[in-house]
């Protein structure tokens, strides 16, 4: 995609990706206890990752202007070789662009690069385009949880092998 950067999060991205986040989860009725949403971490996504091994985070600007990202982290009590994609979340102007394709594959390609076999998601119905593409990418369902997110009011649950 022309004048899309995509590169690691920074200290200074923090608030804006946290509009972001949320922003979204209001747009889709989805702004829930027991998500992303109410989560203290998503102010703060720069140190977390910054303190997790075998984490990632990337930042997608279009033309010089933040407008998504989307990471992986080994949450806690995910099975041996997982991680999980975790605060994939795009600006309403970044919809539509192709660009949540061009983050999964680059999550993916960081996780395999890491030595991750299997990368796991939670979602929720009110989020169903981004379903489209995670079962487009060839994730798929399972039964319940997997790990400790946090995140009870996500009722989708998918994984991928890489």
């Amino acid at each position: 995609m022309e004048n899309v950067l995509v590169r690691n999060i920074e200290q200074t991205d923090n608030a804006i990706l946290a509009n972001i986040i949320r922003k979204s989860l209001e747009e889709f009725n989805a702004a829930k206890y027991g998500t992303v949403y109410f989560d203290k971490a998503t102010d703060h996504l720069f140190e977390l990752f910054e303190s997790s091994p075998n984490s990632r985070y990337f930042v997608a600007e279009l033309n010089g202007k933040v407008i998504g990202g989307a990471g992986i982290f080994p949450t806690d009590n995910l099975p041996e070789g997982y991680c999980e994609l975790v605060k994939m979340y795009l600006s309403k102007e970044a919809r539509g662009l192709g660009l949540g394709r061009m983050m999964i594959a680059q999550c993916l390609e960081a996780a395999k690069e890491m030595g991750f076999t299997n990368v796991y998601l939670e979602t929720m119905p009110e989020l169903s385009k981004a379903v489209s593409v995670y079962e487009k990418f060839g994730f798929e369902y399972l039964q319940g949880p997997l790990g400790n997110s946090g995140h009870c009011s996500c009722d989708i649950w998918m994984m991928k092998e890489i």
